[in-house]
């Protein structure tokens, strides 16, 4: 993976190598404040001890600005930041940037994507195209069978 920073909530800046040593789930989204993310936000906030406890740090990804984000993590009580791609570089470095439908309109937008880390930095599994309802626990269920291995 190439390194890459992104301006993060709380005023910080995430960078990619001081990710490393813990496991990382990174979880692509297309908009702040719509039925599908925050859905899938909520999923992660309820879990995020479980990942917590198993040494994972998240991030939320989405094109959306820092205040959008801010509003965003305020309103559902999210424990984790959430990264502002709004130049999309890291959504093309991904690659979750697609063509798809909407409303039955064709439009360009993120497409729902997750990648796991293991603590050195290494991807051990990606899901695209995913729904939201359960896929917080579908992932965190995978981190405890790879955890349990290592």
């Amino acid at each position: 993976m190439q390194e890459f920073s992104l301006p993060s909530t709380g005023g910080q800046t995430f960078h990619w190598h001081d990710a490393r040593g813990k496991w990382l789930v990174v979880y692509f989204y297309p908009k702040d404040d719509t039925p599908g993310c925050t859905v899938e936000g909520s999923d992660f906030r309820d879990l995020h001890d479980g990942f917590e406890r198993l040494g994972a740090r998240i991030v939320g990804v989405s094109r959306d600005s820092l205040a959008s984000h801010e509003r965003f993590k305020a309103k559902l009580g999210l424990p984790f930041e959430l990264l502002s791609d709004a130049e999309g570089t890291v959504c093309a470095l991904f690659d979750v940037i697609h063509s798809k439908k909407m409303y039955g309109k064709d439009v360009v937008g993120i497409q729902r994507s997750t990648f796991l880390y293991d603590p050195s930095g290494t991807l051990v599994q990606e899901w695209r195209g995913v729904r939201s309802a359960g896929h917080a626990q579908e992932v965190l269920d995978q981190l405890k069978t790879l955890a349990e291995k290592q």
